[in-house]
């Protein structure tokens, strides 16, 4: 970043008829008031301070980063006045007569609460019109300069995901703030489930936009990643069902506008599901890469995983609450209550390829958050790799052959991509999993009694380590393969029914009557919120493989030091 000290503009201009000394750099934009300009109206920072603790009294300076900006607009200082301000301030035209004063708004992006922002303005009044028009000419040239900032973007809206105002979100909130910056959007509404996904792998013309973005829910944001990754690979001539196949990342960025019932995704790469924050994030052209993990069964493609893959007991819950649609969102609290009474396990193996040269383990107390180093470090690998890339090679990770297998009965086996942070589950599963580490957790929740359970499902919502329990394992990999118990080898299957007896025999004869209370041969898997069609499964991580128009999630400081603005 480029020091303040060197300005590109200084000038002295006014802000509501106080006297601000306004310079611009290519990184900064800072107005600080003159301490002898007399004040006619008390100067209200809310308008124009990109922090929220400051007193209505104390703004002196304030700073915004040029890469904040969302726009500048000219107008008569005259006309504007005429409509926010009193009458006293017109006498005061009056007398001055006509002036050729010009005023300029600058709209930028100022922080909230709880991970939010929000769209702020600030007017500067010129002496001279010749001056307006340098001052903003000088601004749009340093946005224009800004090269991940979108300019086309290609829109899919799903009118009927959680309570169906996508449509009336987007118009209302999100259009609004697209046409200040001078996006350009091509709006699609979907009309059937997977439209999104179908016209992205063979109808739309991907070199026209610069992104794309959905609004809606996870299942909105599923469907644009498997039409978008499918369509490049297809047009890189990458085979999507070869395991081995290393993938080609896809080159458009995606944007998610929160309009659900579910929005883990937007909530674990921003921090909030808020519609202005997430349009916001789109226009200053953030980017946040992410791994996509894909889901195999022999040798096919099933889908892609970027967040939850879950056997045992969130699979049961999917699998239970979809037949309770009708219900609402409601469906979900009433289907995990009725799992954890049932406290179904299942038996299988287990077997997983250890991620090596990465940095973090599944239990630091550090999070992924904007800027995360144990990502950047993955980056940084990643491209290594890619340079020393030849057709047949296979990866270092995967040929060193060091698979571990676990056997065993679970109440639950999950892979976290991600957090997995909602609003209900702050911490998420897995707190400390990374965005884009080329990773996945791999979560064993053994059989235990529902209390211990009890005990695990709880620690998700405190502060408490959920993987400091017996039962509960935890390991970073980058590959790994289920068998449920009834698909393995005949001879595993003799083998259990000679040392078991009679008993196995009428435990699965039991298992084929539902209504019986034993427990079920198997269960299904959840993935980011699909039912899979089949248990036995092949998963593999694939680094940084979409990019979000995002930059995960900041810290607080960032926040805080915003209070002394001129500190930026």
């Amino acid at each position: 970043m480029e020091r303040p000290s060197r300005l590109l503009l200084l000038s002295e201009l006014r802000v509501r008829n106080a006297a601000y000394e306004v310079s611009l750099s290519r990184s900064l934009l800072t107005w600080k008031r003159r301490v002898s300009s007399p004040v006619y109206h008390p100067f209200r920072p809310r308008f124009c301070v990109p922090s929220f603790s400051r007193r209505p009294d104390s703004g002196v300076c304030q700073s915004v980063l040029v890469s904040e900006i969302i726009s500048v607009k000219e107008e008569e200082e005259e006309n504007s006045s005429k409509q926010k301000d009193d009458g006293s301030w017109r006498k005061i035209k009056e007398r001055e007569g006509k002036d050729c004063r010009r005023a300029f708004t600058v709209l930028y992006v100022q922080r909230s609460r709880q991970y939010r922002w929000r769209c702020a303005e600030v007017t500067f009044t010129c002496p001279e019109e010749a001056l307006c028009h340098h001052w903003v000419s000088s601004i749009r040239e340093q946005l224009t300069t800004i090269a991940s900032r979108p300019k086309h973007l290609l829109v899919y809206i799903n009118p009927y995901g959680g309570k169906r105002r996508g449509k009336h979100i987007y118009e209302q909130k999100v259009a609004p703030l697209f046409a200040q910056a001078g996006v350009s959007t091509h709006v699609i509404v979907t009309e059937y489930a997977n439209h999104a996904r179908d016209h992205l792998r063979a109808e739309v013309e991907l070199k026209k936009f610069d992104g794309v973005v959905c609004v809606g829910g996870d299942g909105m944001f599923s469907e644009i990643i498997h039409g978008l990754i499918w369509r490049t690979q297809m047009d890189g001539g990458v085979d999507p069902n070869c395991l081995d196949e290393t993938l080609l990342p896809c080159s458009l960025r995606i944007g998610i506008i929160p309009a659900g019932s579910t929005d883990c995704i937007c909530f674990a790469t921003v921090g909030t599901n808020d519609p202005v924050t997430s349009a916001l994030h789109i226009i200053v052209g953030d980017s946040q890469p992410m791994d996509v993990c894909s889901v195999h069964h022999n040798n096919t493609l099933l889908r892609y995983s970027v967040s939850l893959l879950g056997y045992g007991f969130y699979g049961d819950v999917l699998t239970d609450s979809e037949r309770k649609r009708w219900m609402g969102p409601a469906r979900y609290d009433l289907s995990g209550l009725k799992m954890f009474l049932t406290h179904h396990y299942y038996e299988g193996t287990v077997s997983y390829l250890p991620a090596r040269d990465i940095m973090g383990t599944p239990r630091d107390a550090a999070r992924c958050r904007s800027g995360c180093v144990v990502c950047q470090h993955s980056g940084q690998l990643l491209s290594e790799r890619a340079e020393r890339y030849e057709t047949d090679e296979v990866s270092e990770s995967e040929s060193d052959g060091e698979w571990r297998t676990v056997r065993g009965k679970f109440l639950a086996i999950n892979a976290a991509s991600m957090s997995c942070a909602c609003p209900r589950s702050p911490k998420g599963l897995s707190p400390a999993a990374h965005l884009a580490d080329g990773t996945t957790d791999l979560i064993l929740v053994r059989k235990c009694s529902r209390f211990d359970f009890l005990r695990h499902l709880l620690r998700h919502t405190s502060k408490d380590d959920q993987f400091d329990l017996t039962f509960v394992e935890v390991h970073r990999v980058r590959r790994f393969r289920f068998t449920p118990r009834h698909c393995q080898s005949d001879s595993d299957l003799e083998l259990d029914l000679h040392e078991n007896g009679k008993r196995q025999i009428f435990s699965q004869i039991c298992r084929d009557h539902p209504a019986c209370s034993c427990t079920p041969a198997y269960s299904s898997w959840n993935c980011d919120g699909e039912i899979l069609t089949h248990t036995a499964i092949d998963v593999r991580a694939h680094c940084q493989l979409i990019k979000l128009f995002a930059r995960g999630i900041e810290e607080p400081t960032v926040f805080e030091d915003l209070t002394n603005p001129c500190a930026i």
